[in-house]
């Protein structure tokens, strides 16, 4: 079978399925958040993730002219890529050519078997963490310096914060038992288990350390019309994590008198768990928060308790790997800079915290590697001035200079 053939072949399928899904309509469960594509002519459909019935209301004219400028867009960037990926894989498949078709893929899916649980770990402690570090390995956006961050994020929970070493969950490409490899459906597990059966005084950290990206926002909860995403390794085949997604799983069901921290290193990562508040911060030290939740039919704040974001960057930014800050060994700015301060000062406030991070960023000048797929080369010509600062957003507004950070 020639490749003109199949790339013929695999060019109609997409465009006939495009053309379907451009014929269905786009909505997201009043309950969870998830995006769920309805058939034409359904008046309801269930959502896969948490069964809630949702009614299909009639199509608004503007609706449908809004969605569909941005469904083109994002379908029309999304077709060579799948064309490309699809093709070279077919062909070293029926090549006989082991490997040949997936030179930019570094998880390889098996057979569909029933997904493994999680190792059993202490199901329930007033300290419990889960720390995720991507590396794609064998993709060619790998990242040299994820495994680094959890490593030094688990031993500085256990040396100095005094989390318990089997309250601590790790999810790299490393690690050797299937449930620990850092797959969509193993962090979105791995996340679950982090907020299940959470009480008051607990102190819950979340820490990834990977890829994230924007994608267009079709439920309009975004004050800039994209979504934040993190890159699970297996991403190319089962899809990016949303920020709406990570909301719902750790933010609503915190309960009162429990906490939640996350640590997210990474791209695009300012509103990554889609908290309403969003505090900006001015080089000299001068703040005020905005209210994002406004902009959200969906309530985005926690049952009661305290939910906490420190991110890479802002929704616009870049995040990096960096050899300059730790003598030689590839860490994420953010993750490094953040223990840095939080070790060097163990009583520093929020406000502290987010300005030392910022210094240490701002005065290392060299070993800067992006830790985004598409910017590299943008890194070698613009390095001078691309900006990465450091965001806190959180469920609910306090005074950043008084209020003590604490995990």
């Amino acid at each position: 079978m020639c490749v003109c053939y199949i790339n013929a072949l695999l060019l109609n399928i997409i465009l006939r399925r495009a053309y379907m899904e451009a014929k269905s309509k786009r909505t997201r469960c009043s309950n969870c958040g998830t995006q769920i594509i309805v058939p034409p002519y359904a008046h309801a459909i269930q959502c896969t993730v948490c069964k809630t019935t949702v009614y299909n209301r009639p199509n608004d004219p503007l609706d449908q002219a809004h969605d569909s400028i941005r469904h083109a867009a994002s379908r029309f960037r999304n077709l060579l890529d799948k064309a490309s990926n699809n093709i070279n894989t077919m062909v070293g498949t029926m090549n006989n050519y082991p490997g040949a078709g997936s030179s930019s893929f570094g998880y390889h899916p098996q057979q569909a078997r029933p997904s493994p649980s999680l190792i059993p770990i202490s199901s329930h402690g007033k300290k419990r963490a889960v720390l995720c570090g991507v590396s794609y390995y064998g993709q060619r956006y790998k990242l040299n310096g994820t495994v680094n961050d959890v490593n030094c994020m688990k031993y500085f929970l256990i040396q100095k914060v005094g989390f318990p070493s089997d309250s601590i969950l790790v999810l790299t490409e490393e690690e050797s038992h299937p449930s620990r490899i850092p797959t969509k459906n193993n962090i979105r597990k791995a996340l679950q288990w982090l907020v299940q059966g959470s009480q008051s005084g607990d102190s819950l950290v979340f820490h990834y350390s990977g890829h994230g990206s924007q994608t267009l926002d079709f439920n309009r909860d975004e004050i800039d019309g994209y979504d934040e995403t993190l890159w699970p390794v297996d991403h190319q085949r089962e899809g990016t994590i949303l920020d709406d997604e990570i909301n719902a799983t750790i933010v609503r069901p915190l309960p009162r008198g429990a906490k939640l921290h996350a640590i997210i290193d990474s791209c695009h990562s300012g509103t990554i768990l889609d908290l309403p508040f969003v505090c900006r911060m001015n080089r000299n030290g001068y703040y005020t928060w905005e209210d994002h939740g406004r902009q959200s039919a969906i309530y985005k704040g926690t049952n009661g308790g305290l939910a906490v974001s420190l991110s890479a960057c802002d929704d616009h930014q870049v995040s990096v790997d960096t050899t300059a800050l730790s003598g030689g060994t590839a860490t994420g700015a953010m993750t490094y800079s953040f223990i840095q301060a939080a070790q060097n000062e163990p009583r520093l406030t929020y406000g502290r915290l987010l300005n030392v991070m910022r210094q240490t960023i701002r005065d290392s000048k060299t070993g800067f590697l992006t830790n985004g797929p598409i910017t590299s080369l943008l890194n070698k010509v613009l390095h001078p001035k691309l900006r990465q600062e450091p965001q806190l957003s959180s469920s609910e507004i306090f005074e950043i200079y008084t209020k003590q950070f604490v995990l």
